[in-house]
């Protein structure tokens, strides 16, 4: 006579995805569910630096009240009933932002570091790890938005200029052509002196459009409607001069073309990125990983030096207007699923489909 016996206790919690963030002591996982031990009557956070419990002895809880609703005390060690660590230095951070926001000069960092409370070698780390920026690049970041914001207003260059704390005219015009890409006046003007080539065709993904500035391929768009794709590129560049390619510009566009049939060829074209510092960051991140191969947002935030930012990673993969040359199909969910893509969740299927079967 044949016994089914139930699976033991710890032999369940050994198999839950949860027990290896516990063993792990991962950060990442606070927030997403807490244990309690049935030998010491405590519940902790997956992050708790008490010595590993024998997976005999512990349930998982959805939250804090849960597990004292089932008996069971917060540990002295992690204190889980009290706000994490983590929502304590975001909380920190994000004081730190509105004190670099409403500054008229950048705040020094010991003068950052002193306001937090922390040294400011470790303010310096938990900044980054927060916002995936150093307080000094995010401090420029806001200056560069002050500066498109006032331009946008239509308010003369020197009022941009002196409104965004630049002391002088000098120190803003050296980092101008790396805020605006291109002159201050042209932005003011909406692009109005900037010229984009472009063209639009077929691949086996649907209709591309491909367009380059003066410094670099600045689109490859991906669609069912090719007039959907130009209007995209008018959104983007809305007093640029659009200009159809010529022959020796569909020469470039079919490179592009082969370059997305077939990733492992490489694309030897210069790109005009326009983004965010931290975007410019995820970007480069995207480009360094080899066609046939993925990751997840969670291994980009790390790559960067900001493990907490993963769904900044998710919103900057999404502002990617260059299809493929910056690899944001290579992205992956933590459970491997394919999730959203700005040109479509089966061209996401097909990109790393025929990525695998090319690096096979």
């Amino acid at each position: 006579m044949n016994v089914m016996t139930k699976p033991q206790p710890g032999i369940r919690a050994e198999r839950d995805p949860r027990w290896a963030a516990l063993t792990a002591r991962d950060p990442a996982a606070e927030g997403s569910f807490f244990y309690s031990v049935r030998t010491t009557g405590v519940y902790c956070r997956p992050s708790c630096a008490a010595r590993r419990p024998n997976p005999r002895n512990i349930r998982f809880h959805a939250t804090a009240a849960e597990a004292e609703a089932a008996g069971f005390r917060p540990c002295r060690r992690c204190r889980p009933d009290e706000a994490s660590p983590r929502a304590r230095q975001a909380t920190l951070v994000a004081e730190a932002c509105r004190m670099i926001e409403t500054a008229e000069e950048p705040p020094s960092l010991s003068a950052l570091a002193e306001a937090a409370g922390l040294s400011p070698h470790h303010f310096h780390r938990v900044f980054r790890a927060v916002t995936g920026l150093t307080p000094k690049a995010y401090a420029a970041a806001h200056r560069a938005r002050r500066v498109r914001d006032a331009l946008e207003r239509r308010e003369s260059v020197t009022e941009a200029i002196y409104g965004a704390g630049f002391n002088a005219s000098s120190r803003f015009y050296e980092a101008a052509d790396g805020m605006l890409g291109m002159t201050p006046s042209d932005y003011r003007a909406g692009g109005t002196h900037a010229e984009i080539r472009f063209a639009v065709g077929q691949c086996s993904l649907g209709a591309i459009l491909v367009a380059r500035s003066e410094r670099g391929v600045c689109a490859i768009l991906l669609g069912d409607d090719p007039d959907a794709l130009l209007r995209d590129l008018q959104d983007r560049f809305p007093r640029a001069r659009l200009i159809g390619g010529d022959a020796e510009f569909e020469a470039m566009v079919a490179r592009v073309v082969g370059f997305v049939e077939a990733p492992g060829i490489g694309l030897e074209l210069p790109l005009d990125l326009r983004g965010t510092a931290f975007q410019q960051r995820v970007w480069q991140a995207l480009r360094e990983i080899p066609p046939g191969e993925t990751v997840t947002y969670a291994e980009i935030a790390r790559r960067i030096g900001a493990p907490q930012a993963v769904r900044a990673v998710g919103t900057a993969c999404g502002a990617n207007a260059i299809a493929v040359a910056i690899p944001c199909h290579r992205v992956l969910r933590s459970d491997g699923g394919r999730s959203g893509y700005r040109w479509g969740i089966e061209r996401k299927r097909d990109l790393l489909a025929r990525e695998k079967a090319g690096a096979g």
